[in-house]
């Protein structure tokens, strides 16, 4: 966990308070949405230079990790 924390970060002053990729104006959205539009990991880093293979994988973790929740059922 402290490796994810490390790639996504939380700034309430940045992008609205948006997931962002270590700080920079990189939205884990933006990420995740270049994915499922068909880019492969290779395109993503090539649309995002600043970006690195790790960060891609954060952001998968993160996306995985925030909707994994229990639902309790009756």
């Amino acid at each position: 966990m402290a490796a994810l924390a490390e790639r996504i970060t939380v700034n309430p002053e940045q992008c609205g308070g948006r997931p962002c990729v270590r700080g920079l104006r990189i939205r884990v959205t933006d990420v995740l949405d270049l994915l499922a539009s068909g880019l492969s990991p290779e395109e993503v880093l090539e649309e995002l230079p600043d970006l690195e293979a790790d960060d891609i994988s954060a952001c998968l973790r993160f996306a995985s990790r925030r909707i994994d929740h229990p639902i309790v059922a009756a």
